[in-house]
């Protein structure tokens, strides 16, 4: 005899649905929490993975978003009304109104940016603030395509949000492309301007910028060893390190830098030091380390 103990959806949360019961449970539901309609059937074979990770996906939102499972076989009106002509299907409807989908098995990363995007378009500062959180996460991650996507939906709900802005801009960033980085914070307004998490973009493309041919760390590190007072050689190994993305080591060298000769090229480790802070953000272990660190030679 089998048990089957797995623990099982609440059912306001995820259910079964109909062309009887499609109005309440996901047109007029929808207008509460964002719905996710799968249309699906027994014999579908890729179906039989998506659900699965749909429900994980959908579960682990707590409450801000729905599933409606709905079979093709048994429900071809609504089929044909939303022309679902290959399954799986899936549709997101917030207000009444579908807003987002896709058709086929899609991996986790990509049914987790969906799910956020439609949390976010569902608005509300409970489901922005987890779609922003999931974004970062993504980006940390490297699914950048999947954060971009997350932060240009939170901004279609909420124009100027810094938080988001910043986020699209270090994701463009992340693929690359400067320019378009530097041309999503020229849409911050001017009262945003000086947010953390704005600060911290415009400290990252700025960063990239001058490390762009920032040299070879190996190098540098020589020639320090060479020549431990040779400050410019410690200067450039800490922008290569910069540039290979170890801030761990950056900071430490600046900070070695700073303490031989404070005010070194008008206190360029100093300037540096805060750029790179900066960049990390306002919740980052390493800056405040950093901080301290710095803190505590500026008043020994």
């Amino acid at each position: 005899m089998e048990l089957n103990l797995a623990p099982k959806p609440a059912a306001d949360v995820i259910k079964d649905g109909t062309e009887a019961t499609f109005m309440a449970d996901v047109i007029e539901a929808s207008r509460e929490v964002p719905v996710i309609v799968d249309f699906w059937a027994p014999w579908c074979g890729p179906c039989k993975t998506l659900g699965p990770a749909l429900e994980a996906a959908v579960t682990a939102a707590k409450g801000k978003v729905r599933l409606v499972k709905i079979d093709v076989d048994q429900n071809q009106m609504i089929a044909a009304q939303l022309r679902v002509q290959s399954i799986p299907a899936v549709f997101g409807f917030v207000n009444g109104q579908p807003v987002d989908g896709f058709m086929g098995a899609q991996p986790a990363s990509q049914i987790k940016a969906f799910v956020e995007r439609l949390i976010a378009q569902g608005g509300g500062n409970d489901g922005l603030e987890a779609a922003l959180e999931a974004a970062e996460a993504m980006l940390e991650e490297g699914a950048v395509a999947d954060a971009a996507q997350t932060f240009a939906a939170i901004l279609a709900e909420e124009a100027g949000n810094p938080a988001a802005l910043s986020g699209l801009s270090r994701s463009h960033l992340a693929l690359g492309d400067i320019e378009k980085a530097k041309a999503i914070l020229d849409l911050v307004p001017a009262e945003k301007a000086g947010d953390s998490a704005i600060l911290a973009a415009r400290a990252q493309i700025e960063l990239a910028e001058a490390t762009a041919d920032a040299g070879d760390v190996g190098e540098f590190a020589a020639a320090v060893e060479r020549d431990p007072g040779d400050h410019q050689a410690r200067f450039d190994l800490a922008m290569a390190l910069v540039a290979k993305g170890d801030q761990q080591g950056a900071i430490d060298a600046l900070l070695e830098l700073f303490r031989r000769d404070r005010e070194w090229n008008d206190g360029a480790a100093r300037a540096q030091l805060f750029k790179l802070f900066d960049s990390l953000g306002p919740k980052s272990e390493l800056a405040a380390k950093g901080r301290r660190r710095l803190s505590s030679m500026i008043f020994a």
